[in-house]
């Protein structure tokens, strides 16, 4: 990076968060984590540091932990830009994730405390930028593709709305990375937005086949399931299986699909294919 400041991490004990502090550290600049719970920033065996801060509650503490900072990036929920723009020095450069949620057409709690934050941000005037990632997958413990493996291994077949015909475009947890390590070392001049996602658009049952042949086990056949039908299902908390919330099957009734050529340009990194990535996630050899 062009300067040594520190990057402070917000959400340090989050996926994007711990792999970032891991990343950074790797590369010789630690990072100074902040977190709301010390015990579990203590249990993921980290030997840095980390500064405590509620980002709902008192404000002094995140000004406290923050008042040496250069670099901030925000890997906690979106919704907290307003208290860390307030609490983080003037001429900190900002980097957050926010989702590509906001563009459904079914906003939800979070799609709009993501809203809300992104106003913010932009209202704010400061440099930095708010990545917007597509589904994340990849992370030790993430319940995308993981959860899907574990739901085809105790099902015969995979109902899905349209037939999975909506097409998806998932980022891999390390290019989230790359991704918010490029940020931090782009120059931003005022607040930007920008969508981060992988190169490969694939309708939903392909990626399905793709999962399954990732972790081993023989690709489902698709039931073709009303979307109506599926979201009243969801509801019901079946014994043995991974619970569907009624937002995520809505939610396989669009397409998500992104133009990456601007994040390509602005952050210089091609990000991994999804057979790649699905490689990496499920421990074969690339």
């Amino acid at each position: 990076m062009p300067d040594s400041g520190p990057v402070h991490v917000i959400g340090a004990t989050g996926r994007s968060g711990l792999a970032l502090c891991r990343a950074l550290a790797a590369q010789g600049r630690a990072p100074v984590p902040v977190v709301r719970d010390l015990s579990r920033w203590q249990a993921t065996g980290a030997a840095i540091p980390a500064r405590v801060a509620d980002l709902e509650n008192d404000p002094a503490p995140l000004r406290a932990a923050l008042a040496d900072a250069t670099y901030v990036a925000l890997t906690a929920h979106a919704r907290h830009l307003p208290a860390v723009l307030a609490a983080a020095p003037p001429g900190a450069r900002i980097v957050a994730l926010g989702s590509t949620r906001i563009f459904t057409r079914w906003p939800d709690a979070h799609a709009r405390g993501v809203l809300h934050g992104a106003a913010a941000f932009a209202r704010s005037g400061r440099d930095g930028v708010l990545l917007h990632p597509t589904m994340i997958y990849g992370a030790m413990g993430e319940d995308n593709v993981q959860r899907l493996a574990a739901l085809m291994r105790r099902l015969p077949l995979l109902p899905l709305p349209r037939g999975g015909r909506a097409r998806i475009q998932p980022i891999w947890q390390g290019d989230v990375t790359r991704a918010l390590i490029a940020a931090l070392d782009r120059a931003w001049d005022g607040p930007h937005s920008l969508v981060i996602a992988g190169p490969d658009q694939v309708a939903y049952r392909d990626f399905t086949r793709m999962v399954a042949q990732a972790a081993g086990l023989r690709p489902r056949r698709v039931l073709p399931v009303p979307g109506p039908v599926l979201i009243a299902l969801s509801r019901l908390r079946l014994p043995g299986l991974p619970r569907i919330r009624p937002a995520e099957v809505r939610r396989l009734l669009e397409d998500k699909i992104f133009d990456i050529a601007p994040m390509r340009a602005q952050l210089g990194f091609q990000p991994h294919s999804l057979a790649a990535g699905l490689t990496r996630t499920f421990g074969q050899p690339a």
